[in-house]
Formats: structure tokens, sequence, C-alpha cells
């Protein structure tokens, strides 16, 4: 998707395909649903990071994907610090496991899962434990 350089690790490229193909698969959800939604990257002064934001007039989410089969309690810094500050948001992390868990009260979804649970009929499939 991108050039490789000598200072590029497969993890990070990996990492970036990850994260591209699910803000893809959003956005075609997005205009399929004729929505008005729009996507954003968030970032703090301090470094907190949410990878996308949903935001429209039926949907507040915040998603944060990780390129790891295990989540870490670090992983769900960002999405913490975004539900401080906007409680009223759907949060969750997606990752490259295998089941679906709720840690620190984010719901935490396989990738797969979500992907296939994505369709325009629907709204953001983050399921609540």
């Amino acid at each position: 998707m991108r050039p490789q350089g000598l200072l590029d690790s497969h993890q990070e490229i990996d990492c970036a395909v990850l994260e591209g193909l699910i803000i893809q698969h959003l956005r075609a959800w997005n205009a399929y649903r004729g929505e008005t939604n729009t996507l954003y990257f968030w970032r703090t002064k301090s470094g907190n990071e949410v990878d996308v934001l949903i935001y429209g007039k039926d949907t507040f989410c915040a998603i944060e994907i990780k390129n790891s089969s295990q989540v870490k309690p670090k992983m769900l810094n960002g999405l913490l610090a975004f539900k401080e500050d906007y409680p009223e948001a759907k949060v969750c992390l997606l990752y490259r496991g295998d089941f679906t868990t709720k840690i620190k009260n984010i719901i935490c979804m396989p990738c797969s899962d979500f992907l296939l649970k994505l369709h325009p009929s629907r709204p953001i499939p983050i399921d609540s434990l």
C-alpha cells in the first residue's frame, strides 16, 4: 500500500494496512447508508489518540485498531481518555484476536467479527456485553 523503507518493520506496515482496511470499510458503510457521518482522527496534546471517530446525526463512535492477537491494558489508554471527555460516545478496540471481551468497560472485538457485522442496513456493530 505504501513503499517500505529500510527503517520500516513488518509490524508497522501491517498495522497501517489493517487500519486502512477498516477505515475503507467504514467509508463504504457510510456511503451506502447515504449518511453524512464524518470520519476523524483524534489526538490530544498529551499524546492520547484514537484511530477513527465516526460522528454524525445518529452516530458517535470511537474505534482504536490494533495489529495484535491480544489486548493489553495500555492499548486502551486513548479510548479511556476519549471516553472521559465524551462519555456519550460508544468506544471499541478492534484487534486480531479470536473473541469479544470487555476490558475497563470497553468492548474489544476481533476485526474479522466487526467487518462481518458491518452492514449498511445496521448501525456500527459495537456490541455490548
